[in-house]
């Protein structure tokens, strides 16, 4: 490029950047630097979700932890817009912005286990289908969430719900140990021992306290295969159909874990023609216990009503893991909200299904996912994460492939949960829409734990660099 580059700074003006400033900051990175106009720009810029469209300043291609370090060092001292991207599986949109400096770790993918100690190290911009292809054929797994091309870090930083939470807990609950750089550059080890108020903070707190680099986590044993249950029912008994799911998973084993999914009917073999495209609700479960055991252990909700069609088998957990990728290609577009149900009778459900019935698109969902077990055994205030106890999570995803269809679509999602807020709580971050209610809906996430967690965050980034996300900022 030539000539002065302008950029958006971090009160959100504008910074002029002259040519020398870019060189000097591309001749100490191992990786690449990216600015408009360059051929690899426009593809680069791009997030998982289409419906994101923002034209970044510069895009820092990390290639190791020092490249890190060196971008936040240069968005630091020439006062630029800052935003991190991992793995780019990005709903919300958080992960780029218009005129910032993004730090871009997605050349940042690899994974090593450690056998013996049990553990895996997974770099910033590994998604977790990275870390199930070095665990799975050991016969391990990490509580990861529950499509293949998620990123680690944007799914463990919020939380991370997934198919063993019950039975081994959040993403977070299985972080030993994670490297952070922060705002001032430096490269510090955040783990139970070391800088214990900032491993707190990152459970839960999101990107608000500098760039993690790499992520520790323990290993579980997991079975070649386990039983996955895909048992769809038409729409007209879904009232019924919810109930009897609601009071299976009330005392079902930690061993199950399951959602309700108000979803379309895919057009599938094993399905009737007549169904293809159909309303149904889909009970999906995994039983992640003794595989000899599965089958008898989710009958139950096989039988809550006749079925449309029963997709239920024993298969690899990894084929779990990609089991709906195909539903979530990069590019669509993706508006998701969420809260908590504490309660979940007849009347929340009756509620549920009408705003399945009037789906603008039909790719779109209404889930409940069952929580409880080893998730709310961790006391509120261990983690940053707060929200633990709520039997339930409820989540509207508005999916959608045409533009012209886009206020119709979020307007819906909007609808739905704004309705739903008479008898929900709470909000999960990795399903916060655009995080447009700002203050309220980080206290709704945080809870008691917003007041400790903005002290951490005056500790390691009182300047509130790292403000490109879901920001708690530093009091005032």
């Amino acid at each position: 490029m030539q000539g002065e580059l302008s950029m958006t700074s971090h009160e959100g003006g504008h910074v002029s950047l002259l040519e020398s400033d870019l060189q000097a900051l591309a001749r100490g990175l191992a990786g690449g630097l990216l600015w408009p106009g360059h051929p690899d720009y426009d593809a680069a810029r791009r997030v998982w979700n289409g419906l994101i469209d923002k034209h970044p300043g510069l895009i820092v291609r990390c290639a190791n932890e020092a490249d890190v370090a060196a971008a936040v060092s240069f968005a630091r001292d020439h006062d630029i817009e800052l935003c991190v991207r991992g793995g780019g599986h990005n709903v919300a949109g958080r992960a780029v912005g218009d005129g910032a400096l993004v730090i871009d770790l997605s050349g940042m993918r690899g994974v090593k286990v450690d056998e013996e100690a049990r553990t895996v190290t997974a770099e910033g911009g590994a998604l977790l289908g990275d870390v199930d292809r070095a665990t799975h054929p050991r016969g391990l797994a990490v509580p990861l969430g529950a499509v293949s091309e998620t990123g680690v870090a944007g799914l463990t930083l919020h939380g991370g719900y997934g198919w063993l939470s019950r039975k081994h807990g959040l993403t977070i609950d299985n972080l030993v140990s994670a490297r952070v750089v922060t705002a001032r550059g430096e490269v510090l080890r955040a783990s139970a021992r070391e800088n214990a108020d900032l491993f707190w903070a990152i459970r839960g707190g999101g990107g608000n306290f500098g760039v993690v680099t790499s992520f520790e986590f323990r290993l579980h044993p997991i079975a070649p295969e386990v039983w996955f249950a895909l048992v769809l029912y038409p729409l007209d008994r879904a009232d019924v159909v919810m109930c009897r799911y609601r009071d299976f998973m009330l005392q079902a084993p930690d061993d199950v874990m399951a959602i309700g999914l108000y979803w379309s009917a895919p057009p599938l073999p094993a399905i009737p023609a007549e169904m293809h495209g159909a309303p149904v609700l889909i009970v999906a479960a995994v039983c992640s216990g003794p595989p000899e055991d599965g089958e008898r252990v989710i009958a139950p909700l096989r039988a809550l009503d006749r079925p449309v069609a029963d997709l239920t088998s024993r298969v690899p957990f990894s084929d779990v893991q990609r089991a709906f990728d195909e539903d979530y290609p990069k590019g669509r577009l993706y508006y998701w909200k969420s809260a908590y149900l504490e309660q979940l009778p007849e009347d929340v459900i009756a509620t549920l299904t009408r705003y399945a019935g009037e789906r603008p698109s039909p790719l779109s969902t209404v889930e409940v996912w069952t929580l409880g077990g080893a998730v709310a055994r961790v006391p509120d205030t261990e983690t940053a994460f707060s929200r633990r106890g709520s039997p339930f999570l409820f989540a509207v995803e508005a999916n959608w492939d045409d533009p012209a269809s886009t206020e119709e679509n979020i307007a819906w999602a909007r609808r739905a949960c704004g309705d739903a807020q008479r008898f929900t709580s709470g909000a999960y971050l990795n399903f916060a829409g655009f995080g447009e209610e700002g203050e309220a809906l980080l206290r709704a996430a945080y809870g008691p734990n917003l007041d400790r967690l903005r002290a951490v965050k005056a500790r390691y980034d009182p300047d509130n660099l790292f403000r490109g996300n879901f920001n708690v900022a530093p009091p005032a």
